[in-house]
């Protein structure tokens, strides 16, 4: 089995929050790598990263990082593989981290996802690679229509919450 999306991030200090992309890729069955790298501490090594991710079948590439957040950038400045960042809540409640990864300049863009968005960055690389591939689109229809459910039982629930000036 070969990895289809790489999850890396500038510390494991993020794999709290990235373990729930990691989770959300194992139920749609797409195969993943999980790495740390960091632009600032091994810029070599994300550069080689990089440019190496299309050749071993990469196919996006989701990057956590915290504060500067310089990561999914860099990685992005070096690959064509859609690179999703996930902005991580480490100093300033994550707006550093949102800014730093969402104004990428012409021509080096990076999807950004919210901050601690780890589960909506894997959605949104199953979506990617379901554009080419059935099986893992029908496995996104499937996600989409359990959350259709999902609120449509959450408000059969709310029907029975009682207040007096409640009207329905």
């Amino acid at each position: 089995m070969e990895p289809r999306v790489s999850i890396i991030m500038g510390s494991t200090s993020d794999y709290k929050i990235m373990e729930a992309t990691a989770k959300t890729l194992n139920d749609f069955k797409i195969p993943f790598e999980i790495n740390a790298l960091s632009a600032h501490r091994t810029p070599e090594k994300a550069e080689e990263f990089a440019r190496n991710a299309a050749g071993r079948g990469i196919k996006v590439i989701i990057a956590a990082a915290g504060m500067a957040a310089h990561l999914p950038g860099v990685v992005a400045a070096f690959t064509t593989i859609p690179v999703i960042g996930v902005p991580i809540n480490a100093s300033f409640d994550g707006l550093d981290s949102v800014l730093s990864i969402l104004q990428m300049p012409p021509g080096v863009p990076v999807a950004t996802v919210a901050v601690n968005g780890a589960q909506n960055a894997a959605i949104l690389a199953a979506q990617i690679i379901a554009s080419g591939d059935p099986e893992v689109a029908g496995k996104v229809k499937e996600f989409k229509e359990n959350l259709k459910i999902k609120i449509i039982q959450a408000n059969e629930e709310l029907k029975q919450v009682r207040f007096e000036y409640k009207t329905n």
